[in-house]
Formats: C-alpha cells, sequence, structure tokens
C-alpha cells in the first residue's frame, strides 16, 4: 500500500475541507431549545494530587503533569508554511507516553491558541480537531481561524498536534524518494498476481519503516490515548469542562472522549461524523458509498446522466492504468493518481469546475490537473518534498483497528464494491488489505466506543451529499453517543462538513456553542 491517505483516508481520513480550510480554507436532563449547561467556564479547576486518569482504572496521573504551567510563546513556522501573526500563542503540555506507566516517559504535545477577543465575557477554551487522523491542528488553526471569529469572541481558540502528529512526536516512515517510487511504481488497484505482490509487499514495507524510524511511539499513537491527552489539556488549562469542535476523525476523537470522561463533556460540536458503528471493511463500504453518491450529484449538476458518466469515467480510468497520461512534466499520471485526484474536489461542490476541467484534460489527452489534485491530497509540494500527516495518518489508524484484512479478503470484495462504485469501489476494497498489510503493533478494537451516559448533550452535524463520512453516521454517532446525549441536525447539502458552508448549520452552531442553546434533535437545515 501507498503512504498514502487510503481511501479511508481518503475520506474519513481526510482533513475537513469545507467551512474550514476552503472558508479560508450538563446535564442531560437539559431539553432541546433550552438552554444547556456545558460547563464551560472557566472556572479554573485545582488539580487534584491524584485522581484517575481516565474511566478505565488506568493509575492516577501525578501532579507534576496535571499542575503543569505552560510556557506561551511566539509561533515558530511550521514545517512548509509560514508562522501565525502575534496575536497566537504556542506552548507545549507534558503527557506519559504510555498512560498505563504514568510516571515514567512523556512525550510533548503541540499546542496554538488565540485568546478570547471579549475576556470579560470569556467561556473558557475551545479545543479543535480537523481530522486526518494525522492533521497539524497547531498549523490548520490560525489558517482556518478566519472561519471561527464569532467563537472566537468568548473562547479561547485552541488547536493541537495529536500524539504521533507532526510536533507531538510525529510519526515519520519513509523519505520523499521512497514515498515517489511508491506513488510511481505501485498499482493501488493490482490486476495481476504480480502486481498484487508488490501491493501487498509494499504495505508492510511502510510499516517496517514506521517501526524503524518511530518505533517508540508507535505503539501508544491511538485515538484512546489522544483523548486521555485531551483531558489532561482541559485540566492544565483551567477548564472544568471540555468545550471541543471535532470535524471528520475528530468526531472520533469526541465520541472515544465522551465514552471515558463523559462527566468532563461540555458543549461539544461534531461535523462530518465518522460512523464508529463500522469496521475497516463498513468504512470502505460506506466510502464508496459516499464517493458514489458525490460523483453521482456532480454529474447531475453539470447535466449528464450519472450512470452513463460514472461507466465513461470507469472506463477512462482502466485507458489510464493501461497507458498513463502525460503531465508535461517528467511525471506521469498513472490509475491511483488518477482516482486520488478524482476525489480531492469532491469534498467542496466550490471545486467541482476544478473536477470538470481535470477530467476534460484527461479524456483529451493530459493528466496535468489530476496529477496537481493528487499531489495537494499526497502532500507534495513542487519540489517534491511530501508532508508526513499520512505516515501519521496510517500508524493512529493501524493502532486502532484489530483488522489486518488479506489480499484473498480484500479481493472477495471487488464484486461488491465494484457495483457501489465503478470508479472507486476497486481502489477503496483492495485498500482494506494495503492499509495495514504486516503493521508491527496490534490495533485497539473493531470498532470504536461512542456511548456517553451522563454526558451533556453533543450536537451532531451530517451533510447528506458528504463524500467522505456519509450521512449515515451521523445518525449511527447521535444513536451510539446515548439518548439525551447525541443530538442530530441535518444538512441538505454538498460538501465535507457544514459550518462555515451553510448558514443554518452555522447559526446553529454559534448558538449552542455561545448561548447552550440546543436545536431539538432531527433538525433540518437546507
Amino acid at each position: 500500500m501507498v503512504a498514502h491517505a487510503r481511501a479511508g483516508a481518503l475520506a474519513a481520513a481526510a482533513l475537513l475541507l469545507t467551512g474550514v480550510l476552503a472558508g479560508c480554507e450538563d446535564g442531560s436532563d437539559d431539553k432541546p431549545g433550552k438552554a444547556a449547561d456545558g460547563g464551560t467556564a472557566s472556572s479554573a479547576a485545582s488539580p487534584s494530587a491524584a485522581r484517575p486518569s481516565a474511566a478505565d482504572g488506568l493509575p492516577a496521573l501525578p501532579t507534576s503533569l496535571t499542575s503543569q504551567h505552560l510556557d506561551w510563546k511566539r509561533c515558530e513556522a511550521p514545517e512548509g508554511g509560514s508562522a501565525p501573526g502575534a496575536e497566537w500563542r504556542c506552548a507545549q503540555v507534558k503527557v506519559p507516553l504510555d498512560y498505563a506507566k504514568p510516571r515514567g516517559d512523556t512525550i510533548g504535545i503541540a499546542l496554538v491558541r488565540k485568546e478570547a477577543r471579549d475576556k470579560g465575557r470569556r467561556l473558557g477554551s475551545m479545543l479543535f480537531n480537523f481530522g486526518g487522523p494525522g492533521g497539524s491542528g497547531v498549523s490548520i488553526l490560525p489558517r482556518a481561524a478566519a472561519s471561527y471569529t464569532t467563537l472566537n469572541t468568548r473562547y479561547d481558540l485552541v488547536g493541537f498536534d495529536p500524539r504521533g502528529v507532526a510536533g507531538s512526536a510525529g510519526v515519520r516512515c519513509r523519505d520523499d524518494k521512497e514515498q515517489e517510487d511508491a506513488y510511481r511504481d505501485v498499482d493501488m488497484t493490482p490486476d495481476t498476481a504480480a502486481e498484487q505482490a508488490e501491493f501487498m509487499k509494499d504495505g508492510a514495507a511502510f510499516g517496517a519503516g514506521c517501526a524503524r524510524l518511530s518505533g517508540k511511539v508507535l505503539p501508544y499513537v491511538g485515538t484512546t490515548n489522544a483523548a486521555r491527552d485531551m483531558d489532561l489539556i482541559r485540566e492544565v488549562l483551567g477548564d472544568r469542562k471540555l468545550t471541543y469542535f471535532g470535524m471528520s476523525y475528530g468526531t472520533e476523537l469526541g465520541g472515544t472522549y465522551a465514552h471515558l470522561f463523559p462527566e468532563n463533556v461540555g458543549r461539544t460540536v461534531f461535523d462530518a461524523v465518522v460512523d464508529p458503528t463500522a469496521d475497516t471493511t463498513g468504512h470502505a463500504r460506506n466510502q464508496a458509498t459516499g464517493f458514489q453518491r458525490a460523483l453521482e450529484n456532480y454529474f447531475k449538476d453539470r447535466g449528464q446522466d450519472p450512470k452513463a458518466a460514472t461507466r465513461r469515467i470507469a472506463a477512462l480510468l482502466k485507458r489510464i492504468d493501461a497507458e498513463p497520461l502525460p503531465t508535461g512534466t517528467d511525471r506521469e499520471l498513472n490509475e491511483s493518481l488518477a482516482i486520488t485526484g478524482i476525489v480531492l474536489p469532491l469534498y467542496s461542490k466550490s471545486s467541482w469546475p476544478t473536477l470538470t476541467r481535470a477530467l476534460d484534460e484527461a479524456e483529451n489527452g493530459s493528466g496535468a490537473t489530476l496529477l496537481r489534485l493528487a499531489d495537494s491530497y499526497n502532500g507534495r509540494d513542487e519540489n517534491g518534498h511530501y508532508d508526513t500527516e499520512s505516515h501519521s495518518q496510517r500508524a493512529i489508524s493501524c493502532a486502532d483497528s484489530r483488522a489486518r484484512p488479506t489480499a484473498a479478503e480484500a479481493k472477495a470484495l471487488l464484486p461488491e464494491f465494484e457495483k457501489l462504485s465503478p470508479v472507486f469501489g476497486p481502489f477503496l476494497a483492495w485498500d482494506t488489505a494495503g492499509w495495514c498489510s504486516g503493521w508491527p503493533v496490534e490495533g485497539e478494537h473493531d470498532t470504536p466506543e461512542a456511548s456517553a451516559p451522563g454526558a451533556g448533550p453533543i450536537l451532531v452535524v451530517g451533510t447528506t451529499g458528504d463524500p467522505a463520512t456519509p450521512y449515515e453516521g451521523a445518525r449511527r454517532m447521535a444513536d451510539e453517543l446515548g439518548k439525551g446525549v447525541g443530538v442530530l441536525l441535518s444538512n441538505k447539502g454538498e460538501g465535507h462538513g457544514a459550518y462555515g458552508g451553510n448558514s443554518c448549520v452555522t447559526s446553529a452552531v454559534d448558538a449552542y456553542f455561545l448561548d447552550g442553546r440546543v436545536p431539538a434533535d432531527g433538525t433540518t437545515c437546507s
């Protein structure tokens, strides 16, 4: 498997693009429509000398961790980016490498913060996760902050790099040349025995590289530990409860937090929701459905018959598989890169004109625009340097999931997945096997636990045309959180995420965060 945002990464794992990056780019007894005590006031909690680190019987955290004083300083430029403005400050909070040994080794979790503008009416800190897994909140939040100006009036905006990501003991698995070679040489929809063998071999080689370069942290980068880190961040910041805005994979992280720490859940919103009931194959199935639905919606918008247009693009991909397209550079567009290039503009309706141009070019013999789209998705800059988001993404995903499907099991999925989506189905079916092939660390579970009895209301926002985290997952998340906790808000629209892109959703989310007003479960925005 290529060191790649897999389709699972193509989706659940992709960062929220609409309303964020594209836009720049207490109680359970509270009834819908009533003000909820989200516990967001920054009543500084005096850290206790010893308190359980989570609801799972782990040892208490020492005061050396719970009573940390954060040293906020001007931020340095992240890799491949520029430093944020003077209003932003950065710090590191120490967390246990292994929560079973809280007095042992620690790692630093990178934080970024912009303080509330109206300090007299400040409600506390709002922690963000924009998705991935593997997205750097320290890098993204300053760039996305214009979308949260209203919330910044009364909240400190706080982003963080989850463990295993960027400035928080970031995982690294291979160098740029190895990455480039894999994208060029490994067929993500292998047709022959030789291609299948190379596909599985590359997946195992990627895992071996992670073990060699990041072996110390690799067993500890899963979502459960990241949720524990969030609770320690909450305590160190002095917030009685956690106010949290999670998007895409950030909803899975938020659901895990709510399960572990229901009593600490403050005002919380999930947007572009990962289905917590889906296992590895289920996520691939959901995404084949979601991306095909978005592709057909795109074709309908263009006045084309969606079934006939899908067949035309599937045939184009077969031609590219047989003969890659020139791009005007020394690199060709192969089938795997072409699929990735098609995927990216489906995340936001505003990008559909770019998809039209890219497909028109490809059907006329040029892969230039599809390659640029694929490079953007894969984190490749114009100098051939790749970021490590896909490394972190894969490490976190494989630490979470126990599933290790074989090539034979992936092949058995092909008929079903090709029926779900002739364009994306084969890629997603094979991805189930390549993603964690030969992974050096065992996974934690088949599906994450999100039940949160006793937590305050969590607003769950699902978009009907979301390609990456299909709408059905939002209802399942609301159900999993439990009665009186999960509150579903539906957005009839396109794109991966709704906040900032739909005024009805944005107003409802702002009213909840700022005033504690919870919309009625089942409310629909259009």
